[in-house]
């Protein structure tokens, strides 16, 4: 059956949007490199003199085909917030974030080094958020339609992303599934333009 869900295409954009889609990207990954270089190497700066451990924070995340990749962030939160080894989904108002991690998580700035996950071609800024397999596989007791997302990249942004918020619950992830895959379904390069300005206006 999983299988059988794997093999339906739902996928709303042709060979040719995803070709554009992905040049958009690179492009738009390097100008916004070079650009933002200020604003990394400040908020290198100010990691490294208001609190200890890494910069910037790696963790799995499953991408497109639902293959494992390292999803990158500064770190807005204590070293070995997850002590006990068990995964646990974050809140807005988190109480194991930093004082600086909250201005970063306020106005998403900890995303920032997701545009080098963007160059390289394991995400786009445009589409589903990409999870870890520990909630991916009780997303997927609930709904196994969670696997139909594997037909695309995942994104920094996406509408889901915009109105749904932090997913700090199951019902929000669940319907965060719901948009992510209702995206999927009608996405075109005009949706991804319009999602691109109102996560601009957001931030």
């Amino acid at each position: 059956m999983n299988q059988a869900k794997e093999s339906i295409n739902i996928d709303g954009m042709n060979g040719l949007e995803r070709a554009l889609k992905r040049v958009g990207d690179v492009v738009g990954a390097i100008f916004l490199m070079i650009v933002l270089s200020p604003a990394f190497l400040y908020i290198y700066i100010r990691q490294k003199w208001n609190a200890s451990g890494p910069v910037i924070y790696s963790q799995e995340r499953i991408g497109k085909g639902g293959k494992p990749f390292r999803i990158y962030k500064f770190r807005t939160m204590v070293v070995n917030a997850e002590k006990d080894g068990v995964p646990q989904l974050e809140q807005e108002d988190d109480p194991r974030l930093t004082e600086f991690g909250k201005v970063l998580r306020k106005h998403h700035l900890d995303e920032l080094p997701q545009i080098w996950n963007v160059l390289k071609g394991e995400m786009s800024f445009v589409g589903y958020r990409p999870e870890r397999q520990f909630f991916i596989d009780k997303i997927m007791e609930r709904n196994p339609d969670y696997q139909l997302l594997y037909q695309s990249v995942p994104g920094v942004t996406s509408m889901a992303t915009i109105q749904n918020g932090y997913t700090d619950t199951m019902d929000k992830m669940l319907r965060r599934l719901d948009m992510d895959l209702d995206y999927l379904k009608h996405r075109s390069l005009w949706v991804d333009a319009q999602i691109i300005f109102k996560t601009l206006f957001n931030i």
